[in-house]
This record gives structure tokens, C-alpha cells and sequence, in this order.
């Protein structure tokens, strides 16, 4: 019993160490608790190791995640601005402050040395490995997990590093070529360094872990939206599947989370915040800024004690946040963009005429450079990519009544007669349903990954302050990241 408790009591000061530890690549989790110690502590108290896994949760919006002090450096949140970036839908309207410029004109993804190569490889690993650690606590990859309990960890840990193995293909990879070798594979934390392996082999224990996560899952009932289940664990699966262009899988996974009823969809009036003639807001649901809004499968609940400010998504993006965009770096939509959107769609109403998304993300006391400590929420995943992925799918699969049907049911809340779309078909359809994924998630993170999966070309509009009205194919060069400098340095099996 004595061993026990010191053991549970060395892992706790462990956690306590390894929170601020810098060094969050190397190879064993820790000097003080080996994997062993671990597999034993989750076998005596396997609550323990939730706190490795609470930990993963807030590595996603933790500042300096990505090894750095820069301001963009702040988890998942940053790269979706990175990647609304390169696909242009996003436009940085103002220098003042320099973030995201060598994003926006493509020096970052021209060349390897540019350190935001670097801040997502090392996020996105740093996931994984901790994802590995909860995993072999539990007896490794292939362990049968026998409580509930045991069940929940392991399946979150393993949807977990599918997630961060998606992003990673998405970003360091152009286009889903199975035979391409792209990423060292890391399934525990005991193996050196590894070189690239092809797509296939990723995408191959991407789904294995999903599709695992999704039995695991079964039974969890979460507590709060900054932890995935079942749910979200089938929609990263949905995002997989997507990449391949396996839109078979796509139609069948998406039709299982609609089908639960289980989130239903944004409303009207969550979608656009409304003010009177005072400025004050008067439908206190809209803002996107609440992880209670039922239409949000996956998300976190910011407060006060998570001490974030200016180095934020809030604090790249928020007017209405003491902000770089209040400041001088104006984030706003593409005009090419905006200029599609339909006079009677109330998504026009979430921008400003220069496109300020002013009405659609704010913090709800609606002060010009007012929120100091960030306690407007983070959404992840919300159930309209379940939809818009489903209708996707279902163009590509050439059903296009069904798609159709399934695109009306949103744009009917949005205001949209949805009846032009029975004059659609075929590739006509699919670029439509292409342009309302675009719109609907412009500024969360979704567009680059639609981007890819269409295989798009884009075409910047006139507001862009570089390459305006210039084109790119998703497969463009200037689209896709790096392996950075520092990985090739250190891995001699990549070069």
C-alpha cells in the first residue's frame, strides 16, 4: 500500500514538473516514472491518469504550445487561423504588428526554416506523445481495456492522436497519394527516431484508432465539451475519410451522428448577433462564444483561472477583445468571398461592408478592445460539418436529390430559399455545396480542409494585401507547410 501511494504521489509531482517543462519531444515521458510505473499506476488507480489526459485538452489552447513565445503560438485555435490564411478566405488586413505576414504571402510554406513550420509539427507531436503515454499506461496499443473506466482513457487517448496525426497530413502533405512517404509514424514512447511513412500506413492507424475510439466510447458520458466522445470521435473519422475522397465513408459515418439527434442545429438567432440602436446586444445566444450552444459537439469553456488574453484566437481575431485586430491587424473575409453571400442570408449580416466578422464572433459586452482575460469559449467541432459534410458526400456519390435535401436544411434557417438549388447537379452542386461550407465556417478552421478535399483552386479578392486576384490549386507549393528545419536537424531518417 505504501508503495502504491507513493507512487500515485511521484506521478503527481511528476504532472506538476512536466506542465512547464520545455522539452515536450523527448522520448521518454518523463525521468521520474517510467512507462512501467505508469502501466502500474493506471492499474491501481486508473483515474490517475485522466490528469495526462486533462492535460492534452490544455495543451490545445495553451499558449507556447508549439514551443514558441509568439503570438500566434496558442494550440489549435492558431493553426485554424493559419490555415483560413493559406486557403485566403481570411484576409490579414493590416501590418502593424507583423503576425501571420510571411502566412498570408507564402513565405512561411516556401521555405523550411520559417519557424511556423515548426509551431504546428511540434503541437501536433507533442499530442501524440502524450497520447502514447496514456495509451502504454494502459498496456498498449493492442491491450484490451476491461473497465468502463479504462475504456473512456484509452479511447479518448487514441482519438486523440488520430487527430493530431489528421492535421499533420493535412498541413505537411498536398494531396492524399497513398504511396507518399510524408510522416514518421510514433505509436509509443520508446521507439528512436523513425523516418517518413507513406499516406496509406497514416491514414491506416488513423482509422484503425477512430474506429476503435468509437467502440471504446460507446458507453462515455462526458462531463464537459473540451473532452471528445463518441460523437466527435466519428466525425475526426468522417474528416479522414474525406481526405481519401472515401465519400462512401463519409455518407455512412455522417449519417450515424445525424441520425442520433444528438446536437441539434445553430439557430438563427445564434448565428448573428443583433444590436439596437445603442450598440447593445440583444440576443445574448449569438456571439459564438459559448460552449453551451447546443449545435457544438466539441469545445472548451474558457475562464478567468485558464489565464488567456492577448496571445488567444480571441486575441488575433476579436474586435470586441483586447486584440491585434482591434490594435491595427484587422482580420476580415475574403470580398470575392463575401460577395457571394445572398442578399437574404443572414450569414451576410455576421460581417461588416469591409468584412469585420463583427457580428459573428464577439465577446458578448460588444466593447471595441474591451475583454482583457479571455472567457469567451473555443468551438472545435460543431454538427454543421456533420450536415455540409454529409451533402458533400452525397454530390460526390452522384445522389445529388439527397444532397440537396440535406443542404436546404440548413440554408432554410439561414434565410435561403433553398429551391435554385434544383437546377444544380453534378460538379455545378458540388462547387455549391464547396461555397456554403466556405461561408458557414469562415474564421473556424474548416476551409482549408474543405479546400483540399474539392481539390479547389482558389482565387484571391481584391482586399487581399498580397497576391490579390492572383490563383492557386490546392496543390499549390504555397499551400502546404514544411517539414521544418529543426525535425531534419534532428532526425537523420528525414532529410
Amino acid at each position: 500500500m505504501k508503495k502504491n501511494i507513493k507512487l500515485i504521489l511521484t506521478f503527481s509531482a511528476v504532472l506538476a514538473f512536466t506542465a512547464c517543462s520545455e522539452d515536450y519531444l523527448v522520448a521518454e515521458p518523463t525521468e521520474l516514472v517510467s512507462s512501467d510505473q505508469l502501466s502500474e499506476i493506471a492499474e491501481i488507480k486508473p483515474e490517475a491518469v485522466n490528469a495526462l489526459l486533462s492535460g492534452i485538452y490544455t495543451t490545445m489552447y495553451t499558449a507556447g504550445s508549439g514551443g514558441t513565445t509568439s503570438h500566434d503560438d496558442f494550440g489549435q485555435k492558431g493553426y485554424d487561423i493559419y490555415t483560413d490564411m493559406l486557403a485566403s478566405d481570411m484576409v490579414l488586413a493590416g501590418l502593424n504588428y507583423g503576425w501571420y505576414t510571411n502566412i498570408v504571402n507564402y513565405q512561411t510554406t516556401t521555405n523550411f526554416t520559417d519557424l511556423n513550420n515548426y509551431k504546428p509539427w511540434r503541437y501536433y507531436y507533442r499530442i501524440v506523445l502524450s497520447s502514447n503515454q496514456i495509451i502504454e499506461a494502459f498496456g498498449g496499443n493492442d491491450a484490451t481495456p476491461e473497465t468502463d473506466e479504462a475504456k473512456h482513457i484509452i479511447g479518448q487517448a487514441k482519438a486523440l492522436r488520430a487527430y493530431a496525426y489528421f492535421y499533420l497530413t493535412q498541413l505537411y502533405q498536398k494531396e492524399y497519394i497513398a504511396d507518399e512517404l510524408i510522416l514518421p509514424i510514433y505509436t509509443d514512447t520508446k521507439v528512436p527516431n523513425q523516418p517518413k511513412s507513406s499516406a496509406a500506413d497514416v491514414y491506416a492507424l488513423m482509422i484503425k484508432d477512430l474506429t476503435e475510439a468509437e467502440t471504446l466510447l460507446e458507453t462515455f458520458k462526458r462531463d464537459n465539451k473540451s473532452s471528445l466522445n463518441q460523437s466527435v470521435a466519428q466525425g475526426l473519422l468522417a474528416y479522414v475519410y474525406g481526405a481519401q475522397r472515401n465519400y462512401q465513408k463519409v455518407m455512412e459515418v455522417t449519417n450515424k451522428i445525424i441520425a442520433k439527434n444528438e446536437f441539434p442545429l445553430t439557430t438563427a438567432s445564434q448565428l448573428v448577433g443583433t444590436v439596437d440602436a445603442d450598440g447593445k446586444l440583444l440576443n445574448s445566444d449569438s456571439g459564438f462564444n459559448n460552449v453551451a450552444t447546443a449545435s457544438w459537439m466539441w469545445g472548451v469553456d474558457l475562464t478567468v483561472a485558464n489565464d488567456l488574453d492577448l496571445i488567444s484566437w480571441w486575441g488575433q481575431v476579436d474586435r470586441y477583445t483586447y486584440s491585434y485586430a482591434w490594435a491595427g491587424d484587422p482580420k476580415t473575409m475574403d470580398k470575392k468571398l463575401q460577395d457571394q453571400i445572398k442578399d437574404t442570408d443572414i450569414r451576410k449580416g455576421q460581417f461588416t461592408s469591409i468584412g469585420r466578422p463583427s457580428f459573428k464572433f464577439f465577446d458578448p459586452a460588444r466593447v471595441i478592445g474591451g475583454q482583457r482575460t479571455v472567457t469567451t469559449d473555443y468551438v472545435y467541432m460543431r454538427i454543421e460539418e456533420m450536415y455540409l459534410l454529409n451533402a458533400e458526400a452525397k454530390a460526390m456519390l452522384g445522389s445529388d436529390q439527397d444532397a440537396r435535401t440535406m443542404l436546404k436544411t440548413l440554408l432554410t434557417i439561414r434565410g435561403v430559399d433553398g429551391a435554385y438549388l434544383d437546377a444544380l447537379s453534378g460538379v455545378a452542386l458540388q462547387k455549391e455545396i464547396y461555397l456554403q461550407t466556405r461561408i458557414e465556417f469562415w474564421g473556424e478552421g474548416k476551409t482549408y480542409l474543405a479546400m483540399k478535399r474539392n481539390k479547389a483552386t482558389v482565387t484571391r479578392g481584391s482586399n487581399h494585401l498580397y497576391f490579390a486576384g492572383d490563383s492557386f490549386q490546392y496543390n499549390d507549393d504555397k499551400l502546404t507547410f514544411e517539414i521544418p528545419q529543426n525535425e531534419i536537424l534532428n532526425n537523420p531518417l528525414i532529410n
